[in-house]
């Protein structure tokens, strides 16, 4: 069964409401959906609570809600390329909670595979503990974290057969598997395989765990820090 829907547009604005919790993949602008993104921000929707690495660089990625003031509240473990998003915070016009990203990770990872909370020593004594439920594991202080279920994942992976399985490219990998698995409603980006299906070793993502697909519609891919090195005579 063909999960492919005509537009990204079109698959958005299906599924899209005020309020709703979106998990988003990618990391800093490497593995994000671009197409869902712009797509999501012109359907118009607002209040949104982004559960995502960071909010992507100002104008690109995640950055593009912020600009059209459509985020209430972000989940996310790192904001130090978006001065946009540092700026709504300290205005108080941006709820954010931030969480130390091996936490943000499983806490998705648990949300996916149905486990509604677990212990981790990562964050006790600290701010990001603070009115969370503790205890000692030998000897060991640890904090309860709650997993992470959203309304709707975005993810872009590399390449979809029709069924929706997916495959991820290199470092594009990143939270993307783990975005897909927590999303209530999961909407994919890809390149997308019609005639055949993706070999098994190639899956990095069932497609049972994805509800749309799309084609991806914007191929352009921004670097988010352009560096090279020094040249160095012969």
């Amino acid at each position: 069964m063909s999960k492919l829907v005509d537009s990204a547009a079109k698959a958005v604005a299906a599924v899209a409401r005020d309020g709703m919790t979106v998990a988003v993949g990618g990391f800093g602008l490497s593995g994000i959906p671009t197409s869902l993104i712009t797509a999501l921000r012109d359907s118009g929707v607002r209040d949104l609570t982004i559960v995502s690495n960071n909010m992507g660089v100002d104008g690109k990625g995640l950055g593009l809600l912020l600009e059209n003031r459509q985020v209430r509240k972000v989940l996310a473990s790192y904001v130090g390329e978006n001065r946009l998003f540092a700026q709504q915070y300290l205005d108080g016009e941006l709820d954010v909670e931030f969480v130390p990203q091996g936490t943000l990770a499983e806490r998705l990872r648990a949300g996916g595979a149905g486990i509604p909370a677990f212990y981790t020593p990562t964050g006790a004594g600290t701010p990001v503990a603070d009115g969370k439920p503790h205890k000692d594991f030998d000897g060991m202080r640890t904090v309860l974290e709650r997993a992470i279920v959203t309304d709707l994942a975005l993810v872009r992976a590399h390449r979809a057969d029709l069924e929706g399985n997916l495959r991820f490219r290199l470092t594009a990998r990143n939270f993307n598997p783990l975005v897909a698995a927590a999303g209530r409603i999961t909407i994919a980006e890809a390149e997308i395989v019609e005639d055949v299906h993706l070999h098994p070793d190639d899956v990095h993502t069932p497609g049972i765990f994805v509800r749309h697909l799309v084609a991806t519609e914007i191929r352009d891919k921004d670097i988010e820090q352009r560096t090279v090195r020094a040249r160095v005579d012969a």
